[in-house]
């Protein structure tokens, strides 16, 4: 929810996650926040580096469900 700096990318394209599976680390305000998978899923994008700037509310990833490309 705070702008901040990416310090670190743990998942890349395609990699296969599961719900709770750590994505990002974010520094904001002089902390480090965690962005987790919301779901399991596979990494169908990463559109952050480490170093980079983000706003809040930016897109960091995005996740397929597969599930949800079967039906």
């Amino acid at each position: 929810p705070l702008p901040g700096v990416v310090r670190r990318v743990a998942a890349a394209p395609g990699d296969r996650v599961e719900a709770g599976a750590l994505l990002v680390v974010l520094e904001a305000m002089k902390t480090e926040h965690r962005v987790t998978a919301p779901h399991g899923g596979l990494v169908a994008e990463l559109l952050v580096a480490e170093g980079q700037e983000v706003q809040a509310g930016a897109t960091l990833a995005v996740l397929d469900r597969p599930e949800a490309r079967d039906g």
